[in-house]
């Protein structure tokens, strides 16, 4: 049987998580091919990825889904929705990171089935994404997320600029939101992504319950999901390394590779 086509991958932006997947897919992926990118500075891009500008082609971010088979959207929340159009309308599989953003634009779900297109949200930052599914196609009572993160990685969030609050210089615990998902999504756009995640793969972003605390006695991003549901219950946690980017844990390149992956292996395991 003769082998498949790679599937093209198109990446849009090449920050902490960009160019980390990006350097995995050059390194050789079965099935997979970088074939563009679109960077605001691509000088800068040259010098981390020679290839860009050769092998790799420079597209505009909104042109990347005219010669790439799957777009994968590491940008700023700002850039998110002419994006993801630009890849739903042209029926190409869209990959979000900026997860939240779909909170606030869920409308594109309805024009993903319209346009022929997928949106496939990676696992990033969180664990039992499996369990959770599986649990939606039964009853789900409650879910309820706690997370923490070191001071700096939730500094200059709109939630927290808007109420006046600080979190320099903390020497305890502070919670500084307690609300549903979709508020969290509004309030905190880079760095609750695993709970826009969460609430779509289980009882959706207005019954999430989600607890943000900034915690100087922590290094790492940490996650406490807990399940009711007519057939389970459990509890998860995950210490995600920051990476170079604070808000963003070292896990979420590794699991864009993952789903990639999934996409063309002859096994995938799990849900």
């Amino acid at each position: 049987m003769p082998n498949k086509p790679s599937l093209r991958v198109g990446l849009a932006g090449l920050g902490a998580v960009g160019l980390e997947v990006a350097r995995r897919l050059i390194a050789g992926v079965p099935g997979l091919t970088l074939a563009a990118v679109a960077v605001r500075d691509v000088e800068k891009a040259k010098r981390a990825l020679p290839q860009v500008g050769g092998a790799i082609a420079v597209r505009k971010a909104t042109e990347l889904a005219n010669d790439c088979d799957v777009v994968v959207e590491c940008l700023p929340p700002a850039l998110f929705r002419e994006v993801a159009i630009s890849a739903i309308d042209k029926g190409r599989l869209f990959m979000p990171l900026s997860v939240a953003q779909l909170l606030q634009n869920d409308d594109l779900i309805a024009r993903a089935k319209d346009k022929g297109a997928r949106i496939l949200v990676p696992s990033g930052a969180l664990i039992g994404f499996d369990a959770v599914r599986a649990a939606a196609e039964g009853t789900i009572h409650s879910v309820d997320m706690v997370t923490r993160k070191p001071p700096a990685g939730l500094d200059g969030a709109p939630y927290l600029i808007e109420r006046g609050i600080s979190v320099t210089g903390l020497k305890a615990p502070l919670k500084v939101f307690d609300g549903t998902a979709r508020e969290g999504a509004r309030g905190f756009p880079t760095n609750v992504n695993v709970a826009a995640a969460l609430s779509l793969a289980g009882i959706g972003p207005d019954r999430t319950h989600l607890e943000i605390w900034a915690d100087p006695g922590v290094t790492r991003n940490i996650h406490t999901i807990k399940v009711e549901a007519d057939s389970t219950r459990f509890t998860m946690t995950i210490e995600s390394v920051p990476s170079d980017n604070p808000r963003t844990g070292k896990l979420v390149a590794p699991s864009v590779i993952a789903a990639l992956r999934a996409l063309v292996s002859e096994l995938k395991v799990g849900s």
